[in-house]
């Protein structure tokens, strides 16, 4: 089944690259106001870097619940909105229910630590569905 009618077009790869970039800044934001007070000043960058490493988890747990909470509660992450674009379930456009935005998060992770090689396979597919997107059935829209 190919999306994309008049009334829901399918989201531009672009806009999806700008969201991606927007939550990305965001995540590291928070990950960084959570970590701050444990970065040693007067660190070396390796130093940082493995102190970084050691909180990989809160990373993956800020991820996770931001990028579940606001596709299932707004239907798109702060960079979505920005960007203009929403998440919605494949089947009927409607909205997502909670475990399909967390089936989303978890292999959106997964997908980022693969090389973000589920990212790619939007390009190649006529819906374009990230591997995320696939498990969860759902697709990103034009808001």
């Amino acid at each position: 089944m190919e999306f994309g009618t008049q009334e829901r077009q399918l989201a531009p790869l672009q806009k999806r690259a700008f969201a991606f970039l927007i939550d990305d800044i965001i995540v590291s934001t928070i990950f960084l106001a959570v970590i701050w007070d444990m970065l040693p000043s007067n660190a070396t960058f390796l130093e940082i870097s493995s102190v970084m490493n050691q909180f990989l988890f809160y990373l993956i747990t800020i991820k996770i619940i931001y990028h579940t909470y606001f596709v299932w509660k707004f239907r798109a992450t702060l960079g979505k909105l920005a960007m203009k674009i929403e998440v919605v379930a494949a089947e009927k456009f409607a909205a997502v229910t909670f475990s399909q935005a967390f089936n989303r998060a978890i292999f959106r992770i997964i997908s980022e630590m693969a090389f973000y090689l589920g990212f790619l396979l939007a390009f190649f597919d006529k819906n374009r569905q990230a591997f995320h997107d696939k498990t969860a059935k759902t697709v990103v829209v034009n808001a």
